[in-house]
């Protein structure tokens, strides 16, 4: 899989050395994204002082060292009560990636606390019993993994390598596309009020255009967590990817809002049953505010 070149240094990298034996989710997932960014072989083995000295090689969850200028990144050494910091987060860091992930993978930091700080404790942050965590496991875990750890090395043609570079790809790309949503949203993005008889109604509303269509809804969550609204906003209204019209949508499942109220509306394409979506034909900002306040639901008094 041919890496980005944006991502390159002003040397051709060589080669990726992480440790033998088993595998975790932090050196497998570090090991993807830069297998993914320089397409190069990655040895499963102990590093040489050679190894750590020579910028051409990446030294992954090993070696005691962490020197992003060398391509260091183990966290082993790192202080008992350092913030908890994997290979992945330092790779992360490396690539400019890190803080973007941790705002927006919500896995990331879970990873962190299970290599750092072990299951009992990350259960306990996680406010889940300990057994939950290999509840949560799946096949594609455990396969992904043992079949990475039974490699001594690895080489692009292998399907296991290709596989890791897919992974590493798809975090690479949505952590930066979703910057640049966030970016566009934050100059784009409209918020509207719909006066009701109790408190108004808070909208978040997105105009047509050819930079979104593909996914018009894609890192409106995201946006609004990032501007602290999530207490504020009720309800989404969007372009539908389907047709030309938009989408109505309750944000975080209000119950203030059901939309199953206006599926007899002329320019209701569709309204699910149970309230949550309706996709409509007009465009017109007046008929969607509209429409909005017809599916209010009332309060009882």
């Amino acid at each position: 899989m041919t890496p980005h070149s944006e991502y390159r240094d002003s040397m051709t990298m060589q080669l990726i050395v992480t440790h033998p034996g088993g595998a975790h989710k932090d050196d497998f997932l570090a090991c993807c994204l830069l297998a993914h960014l320089h397409g190069i072989p990655i040895q499963r083995r102990e590093p040489t002082d050679d190894d750590l000295a020579d910028r051409s090689i990446c030294v992954v969850d090993v070696g005691g060292v962490h020197d992003p200028e060398h391509n260091n990144f183990d966290h082993h050494q790192f202080a008992r009560d350092a913030p908890p910091l994997c290979a992945l987060s330092l790779v992360l860091q490396s690539i400019g990636l890190y803080e973007d992930a941790l705002s927006f993978c919500a896995w990331l930091r879970p990873a962190e606390w299970l290599d750092t700080l072990g299951p009992n404790e990350t259960a306990n942050l996680m406010g889940i019993p300990r057994t939950a965590l290999s509840e949560l496991n799946s096949p594609l875990d455990t396969t992904l993994l043992n079949r990475f750890a039974k490699h001594t090395e690895l080489r692009p043609d292998n399907p296991v390598y290709q596989v890791m570079c897919m992974v590493g790809e798809d975090i690479v790309t949505y952590l930066r596309s979703l910057r640049e949503r966030l970016n566009y949203l934050k100059e784009h993005a409209q918020y509207w009020t719909i006066e009701t008889d109790d408190a108004p109604i808070q909208a978040l509303y997105l105009e047509k255009s050819d930079v979104i269509s593909d996914d018009p809804s894609f890192g409106i969550y995201a946006f609004i967590e990032s501007e602290g609204k999530e207490d504020e906003i009720q309800a989404l209204v969007y372009p539908d990817r389907r047709g030309d019209g938009f989408g109505l949508t309750r944000y975080n499942d209000s119950q203030r809002l059901d939309f199953s109220q206006i599926e007899s509306h002329d320019e209701v394409r569709f309204a699910h049953k149970r309230g949550f979506v309706a996709k409509v034909d007009t465009t017109d900002p007046a008929q969607l505010k509209k429409l909005l306040e017809n599916a209010i639901v009332k309060a009882v008094r």
